[in-house]
This record gives C-alpha cells, structure tokens and sequence, in this order.
C-alpha cells in the first residue's frame, strides 16, 4: 500500500551562483554570531625545509602531560598513558587510531587553551585553501542535516559524534549547540523575508490549513500553511509559521495566534477560508463558533474520515493485533518471509510485496485484514511451520468470519482514501462527493441483515459524525467551492448542499464581486449623474450604455452557461481544464482561481492515512520547545524548492561539496607526489 507523497510545495528559482573569488556561497560572519571562523590563522609555516620528526617531537605535539606528572593523554581522543611508556608504544597509537596525523597540517583539537600547531611540508597556496574550505563548511553542512533529519542541535553534542568527525581529521571543530540555534534562527528570519515576498506577488485570494499537536514537554504548537493558485494555474502551498499555543490552549489563543501569523505576512484581509483539522474537538467547536475573521472556518475531512473507520475497525482491533505481530514477524525473518512466498504462491492466495504496512494506521490495519481474506490459508501454514509463533497466532472461524465481514464492509472506505491519498488536488468538491458515497455505505450497513449487531451499531456511530461533518460544511463558500469543480458542478454533491437559495447566493457573490472586476465602469442601470443628465445624453452615450448592459448580461451569463454544460470526466485534471477554458469565462476564471483554492483536508492524506504519519508525529513530538519553530519551519522551506539564505547570502550546498571533492583531489594529488619521490 504504497501511497506516493503528493509534493504541491512552491518552487522558487535557483539564485545565479555568486563566484567563487567572492566566497559568496559561505558568508564571512564573526565567530561570535555563529561559530563559523577561519581556521587559517596559525597554519603559516616557514619556507624552509622541516626537519625530521623524532619521538620526542611526537610526544611534544600530541600528547600532553596531566598535571600530576603521572600520565600522558592524547589530545586527538583522550587516551591516557602511564609517564613510563615507551614513545614507540606512542607513536604506534597514533599510527593505528589516527592515520595521516602528521599530514593534517591544522591546529590539534584539545580541551587545553593553546592549540598544539603541526608543521607541515609546504603545499601551492590554492590546495592548502581548498582543503581548509572543507574544514571551515561542515558546519553549515550539518546545518542542512539537522534541518532535513528533523534533529535538534544538542545532537551533536554527543561526544563520539565528534569524536567520529575528529578520527576522520582531527582538525574539524564542531560549534555549541547555542551557536547551532543562533545560526537557525539567523536563517529562519532571512528565510521568512523571501516567503513575505513571495506572498505580496500572489494576486488571488489564499486559504489556510491548521494543524495542531502536542509535543513530550505537553506543551501545543499550531502549524499555519497557506495555499492559492497561481497565475499559470499551478497550485502552490507554504508554510506560514508554527505557533506555541499559550495555556490554556483555548478558541481565543488559537484565534490571537492565528491572527498575529497572518498580520505578519499581511494577508489577514486576503484569507478566503480556514481549514483545521480535528485532533482537539472541543477546542475546535469553540473556535468555529466564535465566527470570527472574515473568513470561513472548514473541519479537516480526512481526519472525520479517519474517526469513522476507527468506529467501524473497533470490532476487530483484538484480532487485529495478533495479525499484526505475525506480519511483523514475516519482516524480522527472511526464512519466514520466504515460506509465506512459497505457501501464497501454492494456493493462488496473491503475490505480497514485503515488507508489509505493519503500521497503526489506517493503511497497516487494512492490510492486516486484507492477509486474513486473501492469504488465510499460507498464514496458518506458517504459523503451524514456525514453534516461535505458537499456536495462539491461529485464528478461529469466527475471528476469520468478523475480519470478512469488516473487510467487506471497509473496502468502499479504503478505495475512498486510497483515492484522495494519490489525487493531485483533492478539492472539496470530489471530496464532498466521496463522502456522500461514505454515508450511502454505512445506510446500506445499518439497514442490511447481512452484517452482525456489532458492525451494525458501530455503522450507527459512523453515520453520526457523517451528519455532522455534513453540517459543518454546509454553507455558500463550500457550495462555490464545489460547483467550480468542473467534474463537480452541481450534480455529483450532496442533496443537502443542492439548493436554489445557495444558487442565486453564488450567483449574486460572482456579479458583485467578479463580473466587474476589470470593468469598474459597468453597472446595474444609468447612475445618479446619468439620470441628472436627462436629455443631455449623446446618441454616442446611450449606445456606450446599451454596450454595458449587455456586458453585464454576458458577465452573468458565464455562471449559467458554465453549470449548463455537463461536468468534466472525473480522471480531468482541474487546474489544467481552467487553465483551458479561462479564455471562454474571462470573469469565472478569476471566481474558480480563488476558490479552487479552499481546502478540504488540513493535513496531506498519506500523512494521516499510511505510515509516513507515524515518522512525522515522532519528529513533532520528540522536538525541544527552542529547535520546534525554527527547524521545522526551514524543513518545510527547503522541501519547497527555496534556498537557504543566511542574511542576505545564499548557501550553495552543491557548491560546498564540489570544493571539498577539489580539496580530496588535490591531497590525493599530494600524497601521490610524495610517495614517488619517496621511492
């Protein structure tokens, strides 16, 4: 169940890359801000020729006495000697655990104050400063790594990571954590400029989604994404911000946060609609009922889905986990998985394409059930091969008889996610029209006697949050919503959202607002001047006026003559069919690019659906309240296509690690060089 991520982010423009003469790709900033200084300083060597290291030499540069006299320790990786060990025992240390010690040329990393200086044999100007970009940029390498991982900076601080780094070449030094976390907000700040910048370029209406969650320090935080469509009618989303919700965590903090996001960006009057997804019900009621902002407010309908099904899994969540420590033992054993393979493929029971979705979700919960119906047979025969599984994993017919039943039941349900978790753009109106096919499902299960009491009564529960999700979204900015779907229109939503008073409310929103919005000169009739005018008129005026009364028909007319035609296939591609035919509705096009626009889900169906979900929520809640804001801000920022920016500078990572290739060539170089002169 493999659901592919469906990437809608904005894609910005690579910035022309700065020269190289200029270091524009890494900015020259002070060691204080953020840790990032030269290394270069004490490297410079006399041109004379180096004398011949001794063991003596050996002992001066790379170990340091302890201060009771009594011992020797290593300044690359602490290890302590005896005073009364041989220099020959010293140097084989150094050989063993830090091979090309002599050769690094750099300062030796050591809690001491001074820093011990290495001589090394002379090198052309250009590699000696092509290697030490490599050590200088690390840093801001690790930068991307704790940004994309999700990590906050007090990993690093972990004292083998850098000591991993320092076996490498010892000359590397990591920043503090502060210096981390002084350099992601540096970032953050300039990265957000650019997104306030894209946003004042936007010339349509945006919708927001919220999502809402609690991390280990229970502390609430509100992630704030902005969506619209562009010009070229390509859809387009970016994250605004993430919020810490103030205690107590209630409808006016959300609102005051969300209010304070959006006058940051200055689209406070811009927004159309809200989306927010439903984790923290009661906290959502009071928001939507406040009413607030002059936008509407819209509850995720992937996560009412996701309680449905729960209702209707809850039958069989015992046998689901005993399926599920089966399907988790077929991943651990290679042997086991292999027998499966055999057995389905001797009683025609499928091909099943390991490792299998042992997952929470709803996509590792439906495969559990789809074993049971499909590959029952081989799934008794491994458990009856393997002594390990023990014969408690063996289902009974009458578990086997409750997961058929579920099974059959939930596949409308699954086809249904596995629909919007693959659409490109699910817009509010299939998924009104998915819903409406959701509710048909479970009328059908509450009336039929072909499903047991207990499926029966949860399809009781099921229907209650389908009711009233339904009047939730029943309102006139869903109705346009829907109807601007091209496959939608006004045939294929529910019954309840199909009225004639919703019609002439579309109707009349599209003249005042869209119908005039590049001929502000059209009215309903002659204005007050006009009619003081009288018998003034020109002959000229009066057809002139004739000529806007019919443009205004005509502007009317875009609406009636749109919902005349029949809807689009449903496989139609929505953006691509107004992008099309904006030309045949000049004025509707402007109405559509707006709301096409509101969302139906608050968060990315795969995320909530499948397993991805599950990596996402252990990242959010395992974040430390000082990284949340920043680092998964910038994450979301450099999955979009932007660049990362410190100040006014772009950090070029491709550029980075094209220099530090130079710098291993030009070493490799050397030390080819040196052993030929050896022989």
């Amino acid at each position: 169940m493999d659901w592919a991520a469906n990437s809608g982010f904005k894609t910005f423009k690579d910035v022309e890359p700065k020269s190289m003469m200029d270091m524009a790709m890494i900015p020259i900033v002070d060691p204080v801000d953020i840790g990032l200084g030269s290394s270069e300083q004490g490297n410079s060597t006399p041109s004379t020729k180096p004398r011949k290291k001794t063991m003596t030499s050996v002992y001066l540069k790379f170990f340091e006495t302890a201060s009771d006299g009594k011992s020797r320790r290593c300044k690359f990786c602490g290890q302590s000697y005896s005073i009364a060990t041989a220099t020959g025992n010293l140097g084989r240390h150094l050989s063993n655990r830090h091979p090309g010690y002599d050769k690094s040329g750099d300062v030796v990393t050591s809690p001491a104050p001074q820093s011990a200086i290495v001589a090394r044999k002379h090198q052309p100007q250009s590699q000696s400063k092509a290697s030490q970009l490599d050590y200088n940029h690390i840093n801001w390498l690790l930068v991307k790594w704790l940004v994309l991982a999700s990590l906050p900076p007090a990993t690093l601080e972990e004292k083998w990571v850098a000591n991993s780094y320092k076996f490498l070449n010892p000359s590397v030094q990591l920043w503090s954590s502060e210096e981390y976390k002084s350099t992601f907000f540096e970032v953050f700040q300039s990265m957000q400029e650019v997104v306030r910048l894209s946003l004042e370029q936007v010339s349509s209406k945006v919708s927001i989604t919220l999502e809402f969650w609690t991390s280990y320090e229970e502390i609430s935080y509100m992630s704030v994404t902005c969506h619209w469509i562009d010009e070229s009618w390509s859809f387009q989303k970016m994250m605004l911000d993430i919020c810490h919700i103030p205690y107590p965590c209630g409808g006016a903090e959300i609102y005051h946060s969300l209010v304070k996001v959006l006058r940051s960006y200055n689209i406070e009057n811009r927004v159309l609609s809200c989306t927010y997804d439903n984790s923290q019900s009661a906290m959502h009621a009071y928001l939507d009922g406040q009413k607030v902002g002059p936008f509407c407010y819209i509850p995720c309908s992937a996560h009412i889905l996701n309680l449905i099904i729960n209702d209707g899994l809850r039958t069989t969540k015992p046998v689901i986990v005993k399926i599920r420590e089966f399907a988790m033992g077929l991943n651990a054993s290679a042997e086991m998985a292999e027998d499966f393979a055999e057995f389905t493929a001797a009683y025609q029971e499928l091909c099943w394409k390991m490792p299998l979705d042992t997952s929470t979700r709803w996509s590792g919960n439906y495969q559990m059930l789809d074993i049971v119906c499909k590959a029952s047979k081989s799934m008794d025969a491994v458990i009856r091969k393997y002594e390990t599984l023990g014969s408690r994993m063996l289902l009974s017919s009458a578990e086997k008889n409750a997961v058929s039943h579920v099974h059959r039941y939930l596949e409308p349900f699954y086809k249904t996610t596995n629909n919007m978790c693959t659409d490109k753009l699910p817009t509010v109106g299939l998924v009104l029209f998915f819903m409406d096919h959701i509710s048909e499902t479970i009328a059908a299960c509450r009336d039929s006697h072909l499903y047991p009491e207990s499926l029966k009564n949860a399809a009781k529960e099921m229907a209650e949050k389908v009711r009233g999700y339904n009047s939730q979204v029943c309102n006139i900015i869903i109705y346009m919503t829907a109807i601007l779907d091209p496959r939608i229109k006004g045939e294929l939503f529910p019954e309840s959202l199909n009225s004639d008073n919703f019609l002439d409310e579309a109707r009349t929103h599209f003249i005042r607002n869209y119908s005039t919005t590049h001929f502000p000169s059209i009215a309903g009739g002659y204005s007050a001047q006009e009619m003081d005018e009288g018998c003034n008129v020109s002959f000229a005026e009066e057809i002139a006026r004739k000529k806007r009364r019919a443009n205004m028909s005509s502007a009317t007319d875009e609406l009636t003559q749109y919902l005349s035609e029949p809807p689009a296939p449903l496989a139609t591609d929505v953006l691509e069919w107004w992008k099309v035919n904006s030309m045949r509705y000049p004025r509707l096009s402007l109405m559509a690019r707006d709301f096409l626009a509101v969302q139906a889900v608050a968060v990315a169906p795969e995320e909530l659906f499948c397993g991805k979900g599950d990596e996402i929520y252990k990242q959010r809640f395992c974040m430390p309240h000082g990284s949340t804001q920043t680092l998964l801000c910038l994450r979301s920022w450099l999955q979009s296509g932007m660049k990362m920016k410190y100040k006014s500078t772009e950090i070029d990572f491709d550029r980075l690690m094209e220099l530090a290739t130079s710098a291993s060539a030009a070493d490799n170089s050397a030390h080819g060089s040196e052993k030929k002169q050896k022989h």
